[in-house]
């Protein structure tokens, strides 16, 4: 039986850990948090949401199927909105990006019912949009709502989620 304790010279020597620098450190996250603006990261966070709401209902009814990898690209372009308008570090961006992915989810579901009514019924796209209602939206979400869309928007969300931070 060999004994458990090694000769000294058979130990490898550790490498030695970098020092970590705290002032420095402190000093770029104060300047990282001085050039965050929250309002500029709502702005492109929503031009995201409405970019990627539009291509989810244009997609989702040229293909006649809703693919679940336009909710991690509808939730990439708002996180990279946020992102890059927003320049924000702390988690208040991350929620941002969260919500409004979650938001162009069901901005995108409803764009595509209002397509695809509009198409069948041979009303003008305009007309079906200025005559929305809180009523029809919460009835036409309830009518094409399905389990799958939890997944969908679970995604989106993390990726919005994700994508925020500079």
């Amino acid at each position: 039986m060999q004994d458990p304790v090694q000769h000294p010279s058979a130990r490898q020597t550790a490498s030695p850990q970098p020092q970590i620098d705290r002032p420095s450190i402190e000093d770029v996250l104060s300047t990282r948090r001085a050039e965050q603006n929250l309002a500029l990261g709502i702005v492109g966070g929503v031009i995201g949401l409405i970019v990627g709401a539009v291509l989810w209902a244009i997609i989702t009814v040229v293909t006649d199927y809703q693919i679940g990898y336009m909710a991690l690209g509808l939730g990439f372009l708002v996180g990279a909105g946020v992102r890059f308008l927003g320049k924000g570090i702390d988690p208040r961006f991350g929620y941002v990006g969260g919500s409004l992915a979650l938001i162009g989810c069901l901005l995108g579901n409803l764009l595509t019912v209002l397509i695809v009514i509009s198409r069948e019924f041979n009303v003008p796209f305009l007309t079906l949009l200025t005559r929305l209602n809180l009523d029809i939206i919460v009835e036409s979400m309830k009518a094409t709502f399905g389990p799958i869309d939890l997944l969908f928007y679970a995604l989106a969300i993390y990726a919005g989620y994700r994508y925020s931070f500079r």
